[in-house]
């Protein structure tokens, strides 16, 4: 009953705002405008269909936010006005009053704010659809940046995931690509981020783990978070002091290198995903903030990403063979992953492959539509039967963050001669020597409790070939060779333990 009133909450507020609009100007509904124009002649739209979308996401809650502020970073697949409108909703959605915000800090605390904070500035420095961010100073004098969950907004969010749930259902039932698009699962992926993200406890161990990863970088800055103050509905961190991205006028005046600092943000996201397996994935430009000293600043932790190694494996040789032109290698490594049907033509898919990158390549971001790249990309999976994966959902949507950021910062950007050093040095790192004596080095705590069992184990096995009745005459040569490439194996792994202990 809740999911169907929610429903036509939705509906009501698209038509509220003017967003049906967008459906019939399409050419196969033209023949409904004179009727809906009928049925709603109380509608007065006035103001610019602009500030109508934002406002509609707004009223609509924090999954809709979430899409427009995707959308946002979009400047070549949206019009000038809705880009920068749907841009307030990075970190300028309505607040909700203080007194929520102080009961909430009582309720968790189990003492009134003053008694917990030196200091804490009532209004909001920043705005969002989960929670909203305060100002704050602890009683050791240091400045923090507190976070507060929306009240009610886990119920809000159950509701919009149920109609979600619901429509992947539909698509599935009534188009056939509908389950090579694994709908929900998609959905079920995005579910599980939204949970994420209500759990502020979650969301600090997530920038713990990623200031630990960057550490002493000199590309990026992570807030610390002071633990003693964390619940699941408050998150204290340290204040950052910084220039939104966005602002690239004001990063120049500071005199920020601008194309360097595109550049870094490349090569933070390369390390993220093909380093750690670990990234933030959710960098519109109201969560990053560039310091003083040129670095990066990363905010907001909800949304993070991982990645598997086989993941990493794959998505390296993918890139690497994409930023050589190596179609080939692109085609060879779907069908190896069982991303396509192992009848697949090779030869075929590496030349749909080769229609699409072709193009692109030689030419500045700025003479790129990576959403139309994606279009296509995505009528080519669907010839040829391929497969959604919904763990790289998150990496899909990041990197198509990534390249907004990029546009906006320097738009003669090269992506792919900036990002092709990295990722060969990675992969060299992976397959090369020293990727072997890194595995090496991580085996060898579980081979230091293997390797003391093993002759009893060698033992044990010998014996009982010995007595097994069926060991004839004609069985002997090939135990006895058995017996000599078992002793050969243990030798190796001792000399390897060895070696690794030492080094």
């Amino acid at each position: 009953m809740l999911t169907l009133l929610r429903f036509f909450r939705i509906v009501w507020i698209s038509v509220r705002f003017g967003l049906d609009e967008a459906v019939l100007s399409h050419a196969r509904f033209r023949w409904l405008r004179s009727l809906v124009s009928g049925l709603l002649f109380w509608r007065r739209l006035t103001i610019p269909r602009a500030v109508r979308l934002r406002l509609a996401l707004e009223s609509l809650g924090p999954i809709f936010v979430k899409f427009g502020q995707v959308l946002s970073t979009r400047r070549d697949l949206l019009p000038p006005d809705i880009a920068d409108e749907l841009a307030k909703l990075q970190d300028q959605v309505p607040p909700f009053p203080s007194a929520q915000v102080f009961a909430t800090l009582e309720r968790v605390y189990g003492q009134p704010p003053g008694e917990v904070f030196r200091g804490f500035e009532a209004e909001p420095v920043a705005s969002a659809s989960v929670a909203q961010v305060h100002f704050a100073v602890l009683p050791d004098g240091k400045e923090v940046a507190v976070k507060v969950l929306r009240p009610g907004i886990a119920r809000v969010i159950a509701e919009d995931v149920a109609l979600l749930y619901i429509g992947a259902a539909v698509l599935e039932a009534v188009w056939p690509g509908g389950r090579r698009l694994k709908t929900r699962e998609v959905v079920g992926e995005f579910e599980r981020h939204l949970s994420d993200e209500l759990d502020l406890i979650r969301e600090a161990s997530n920038a713990s783990q990623l200031r630990r990863n960057f550490l002493g970088s000199p590309l990026l800055r992570i807030p610390e978070i002071h633990w003693d103050y964390c619940t699941r509905d408050v998150m204290v961190m340290e204040r950052m002091h910084g220039i939104p991205i966005s602002q690239v006028d004001a990063l120049r005046a500071q005199g920020v290198d601008i194309p360097r600092l595109a550049r870094a943000g490349v090569e933070i996201f390369f390390t993220q995903v093909f380093r750690d397996g670990f990234f933030h994935a959710d960098m519109h430009p109201g969560n990053i903030f560039v310091a003083a000293d040129g670095r990066y600043i990363a905010l907001d932790f909800g949304i993070m990403g991982t990645l598997s190694r086989e993941d990493k494996n794959y998505l390296a040789r993918n890139f690497l063979a994409f930023f050589r032109r190596d179609y080939r290698g692109v085609a060879e490594a779907h069908v190896e992953a069982g991303w396509v049907p192992a009848d697949t033509r090779v030869e075929e898919f590496e030349s749909a492959i080769r229609a699409v990158c072709e193009p692109i390549f030689d030419r500045p971001l700025k003479e790129i539509s990576f959403g139309k790249v994606l279009l296509r990309l995505f009528q080519t999976s669907r010839r040829f039967n391929m497969e959604i994966q919904p763990q790289l959902v998150l990496l899909q949507k990041t990197l198509l963050n990534v390249e907004g950021l990029g546009r906006q910062l320097d738009p003669d950007l090269d992506l792919w001669k900036t990002a092709k050093p990295y990722l060969e040095r990675w992969m060299s790192e992976q397959l090369g020597w020293r990727g072997l004596l890194r595995a090496l080095k991580n085996e060898a705590p579980h081979w230091a409790v293997l390797l003391p069992q093993l002759p009893r184990l060698a033992h044990q096995a010998l014996t009982q070939r010995a007595a097994a009745p069926q060991a004839d005459d004609t069985a002997l040569p090939r135990l006895r060779r058995q017996n000599r490439w078992l002793a050969l194996a243990v030798g190796l792994l001792a000399l390897a333990l060895l070696g690794t202990l030492l080094s």
